[in-house]
């Protein structure tokens, strides 16, 4: 077998999640970092050296160089459309932040663009590469817990960080929180669910100023509603996000932005009991009750079913959020290059991923502004 090709990578805009993701990024193999642009930051320089590699005045001076394969684009949302077609005209393969652009038209483009040419246009919704992704959809799809009925996301994120002046509250420049930060959340419920359609969606202002802190959502998956909440209204220290799926025998709670946390809890038979146990190795698993002879029997949704026990079930505790965070970047770079190489690889995110969480998150952003 012959030695795999080193693969460049340049990377557009190194403030502080781009140099935590070239961290986690440059562990993978096969990969070098050739430079890095788009940063005034003198921690940019500083970086770039840490990794042997050149800090460029210019983005057109990095997409220049022959060596260089990848660009990652960790940039504010409304250079991402200017600054991937650069980098897809210049040949590059494209590895952007969310969102993939500012709306479905540009999104489109940049796609159809990368596959008349060839390459990759991916938006970096890594949650698909959670082991926490793929326990929920099993559990989904093999109805361990019944039928999933209905679900919800809350986000009540801190902006501490976020001054009147940042660019996260300029519409112009970030969408609005639907399409800046909503993505993710649409794409995780798309991955489980299938494609979504907006039925409902509301914006609310802070008092006495335009600045829109609040948003919410209804997403119809199938016969299914979930509601979808976003508030940037925290001290940072109460920064905290939940989600519940509610299903016909149980509910499963979820933690974190980044799920990393699981509460079970469900009515179930020896088999069930078993089945999630299978599904949430290591998890700790309490018997609320147990039941026997004719209270075996039970009746929802007017069906008839036979439970053993009544069962809460705790999964993750143990795991470092920001650790979980760095594996995923690993695991998204690693499908991407891995793809490069061997292209009949399946990959966990496409790029109609990203589209498809960007006409969700326009269709709930033109819905709470009619």
């Amino acid at each position: 077998m012959s030695e795999l090709k080193e693969l460049g990578l340049g990377i557009i805009g190194f403030g502080g999640f781009g140099l935590f993701a070239a961290q986690h990024f440059l562990q993978s193999p096969h990969l070098k970092l050739v430079g890095i642009a788009g940063s005034q930051r003198d921690e940019a320089t500083r970086a770039a050296n840490r990794f042997g590699a050149t800090h460029f005045d210019t983005i057109d001076e990095l997409l220049a160089q022959s060596d260089l394969d990848i660009v990652y684009i960790a940039t504010p949302p409304f250079l991402h459309y200017e600054q991937s077609m650069q980098a897809l005209r210049a040949g590059k393969h494209v590895i952007c932040e969310k969102p993939l652009a500012m709306n479905a038209e540009q999104g489109r483009e940049m796609v159809a663009f990368a596959e008349s040419r060839g390459l990759l246009m991916i938006t970096n919704l890594m949650q698909r590469y959670n082991p926490m992704f793929e326990r929920i959809k099993t559990l989904i799809d093999k109805q361990i817990l019944g039928e999933f009925l209905h679900g919800y996301f809350e986000n009540y994120a801190g902006d501490e960080g976020l001054g009147p002046q940042h660019w996260f509250w300029n519409r112009e420049l970030s969408g609005g929180i639907f399409i800046e930060h909503g993505v993710h959340f649409f794409d995780l419920f798309a991955g489980w669910l299938g494609e979504g359609t907006v039925e409902a969606a509301q914006v609310s202002k802070r008092p006495g100023t335009d600045l829109e802190d609040q948003v919410q959502a209804t997403v119809r998956y199938g016969d299914s509603l979930v509601n979808f909440y976003h508030g940037f209204t925290q001290v940072g220290r109460m920064d905290r996000q939940e989600m519940r799926l509610l299903f016909e025998r149980g509910d499963v709670t979820l933690f974190e932005w980044v799920p990393t946390r699981a509460i079970i809890r469900g009515l179930v038979d020896e088999a069930g009991t078993r089945a999630l146990m299978d599904l949430f190795p290591g998890a700790v698993l309490d018997i609320s009750a147990n039941y026997g002879g004719k209270d075996r029997s039970a009746r929802g949704r007017h069906k008839a079913f036979e439970a053993a026990q009544q069962v809460e079930i705790r999964y993750g505790f143990d795991h470092q959020k920001m650790h979980l965070y760095g594996e995923l970047l690993r695991l998204m770079i690693r499908d991407q290059t891995s793809y490069l190489f061997y292209p009949e690889t399946h990959r966990k995110i496409t790029e109609q991923n990203g589209l498809i969480s960007l006409q969700t998150a326009e269709e709930a952003d033109r819905r709470a502004h009619r």
